[in-house]
């Protein structure tokens, strides 16, 4: 090394605060006697936790559209499945047996995952190319999930909102199909007459029934009729005339009834009807097509990740280790109840008998940040304050997150 270069080092971070592990070294350098040191920063690699979002976003959109609504409509029924039938790859598998096939844990089978040389090829290509290669095909993906998402989420708005006009009380709710033809059949030819419908609180219908007639002039007796009635409200007809029709209206408010403002027209009725029945139709196909997609892109997204731990670990193992870089690699399952005695196992069976490190403390921050523990997940208690010397990633179980 030359004593006129600068000299770019590195060592495991001690503390949370690189700041603190910057003034340490200030120290050792006699504060400027035998150098001087800047704090260089690295980058969070997002390939990882972006991979992860996108596989996240995809088992949540297969929740929500197995998951019993909390308002049902027309095209609910027997949606309602277990999670865990959809997160399955393509022919049908458990997704977790991509990587731990079944059968591995009574010793049943000697399956071994292995590269998907088809889709990611290795020969002549570095590691940035590779990895590349993965996050391209996440990034199609995710781009074909979010468009199929949308397009569904535009179209199961406009449903919901023409149901949405179809449910409530009689005092708010759409009267199209309450309401028929025959309701106004004395009025339709009339000049001077209109037929109008108040929804009036069912506590309020021997007032209605005594009253109606005399809260304007020109009403005509006699007309009103009860039309239909829900837990709230009873809807009358009542027949008065046009130029009366504001006044009416004021004075049955002020008495807590409600004239609703609705004018029967057939034609434009039934354009309603089978424009809803469109809705109907097209929101169960893409629902079928959505679920359909997201399953597809689930088990593409978690090979993907699979792909991309394995290419993390390798990098590791020749960090770790060295060359030749020839290594062992193996998928454990923990026993939930042994993991101090898993992880002390596995110290002394991977880390190498010549290697001249060993398992050493560190000081870690009580303070640790949020992205530290994220990152070891449920290794986080057992990794707490101290540094084991095997390279171990985490496939995290997609499905507990939610729950």
């Amino acid at each position: 090394m030359k004593p006129d270069s600068l000299w770019l080092v590195t060592a495991p971070a001690e503390t949370s605060n690189p700041v603190e592990q910057l003034n340490d070294l200030r120290q050792v350098l006699a504060h400027g006697k035998l150098g001087h040191a800047s704090l260089v920063e690295f980058p969070k690699f997002k390939q990882d936790p972006t991979l992860s979002s996108s596989l996240q976003k995809t088992v949540e959109t297969i929740r929500s559209l197995t998951s019993p609504p909390p308002t049902p409509s027309p095209n609910d029924a027997d949606r309602s499945s277990p999670l865990s039938s959809h997160l399955v790859l393509d022919d049908g598998r458990p997704y977790l047996s991509y990587v731990f096939p079944e059968g591995s844990e009574q010793g049943q089978t000697e399956e071994s995952w292995t590269w998907n040389k088809g889709k990611f090829r290795t020969e002549s290509r570095s590691l940035c190319e590779v990895v590349e290669a993965i996050m391209k095909e996440a990034q199609s993906i995710e781009n074909a999930q979010r468009n199929k998402s949308q397009q569904y989420a535009v179209v199961k708005g406009q449903l919901t909102s023409a149901l949405r006009k179809k449910t409530g009380n009689l005092s708010m709710r759409s009267l199209a199909d309450v309401v028929s033809a025959s309701d106004f059949a004395g009025t339709n030819n009339s000049e001077y007459l209109e037929t109008v419908l108040v929804a009036v609180p069912k506590n309020l219908t021997k007032d209605w029934e005594a009253s109606y007639e005399r809260l304007t002039q020109m009403v005509v007796p006699r007309s009103s009729t009860k039309l239909a009635q829900d837990d709230e409200f009873v809807l009358f007809s009542v027949t008065l005339f046009r130029r009366v029709r504001d006044e009416f209206a004021q004075k049955a408010r002020e008495k807590k009834f409600i004239v609703r403002d609705f004018t029967y027209d057939a034609e434009a009725i039934e354009k309603q009807k089978r424009e809803l029945e469109a809705l109907v139709a097209e929101e169960k196909d893409l629902w079928a097509d959505l679920l359909r997609l997201s399953r597809i892109n689930f088990s593409e997204l978690f090979q993907l990740l699979v792909h991309l731990k394995v290419v993390r670990a390798y990098v590791e193992s020749v960090l770790r280790y060295g060359l030749p870089a020839v290594y062992f690699g193996a998928v454990v399952k923990p026993e939930p109840k042994s993991l101090p005695k898993l992880v002390t196992a596995l110290s002394s069976f991977l880390v190498p008998s010549h290697a001249s490190y060993s398992t050493h403390s560190k000081k870690r921050n009580k303070d640790a940040s949020g992205d530290d523990a994220a990152a070891l997940g449920e290794y986080a208690s057992l990794m707490e304050g101290e540094y084991y010397d095997f390279v171990v990633f985490e496939i995290e179980r997609v499905e507990a997150r939610g729950d």
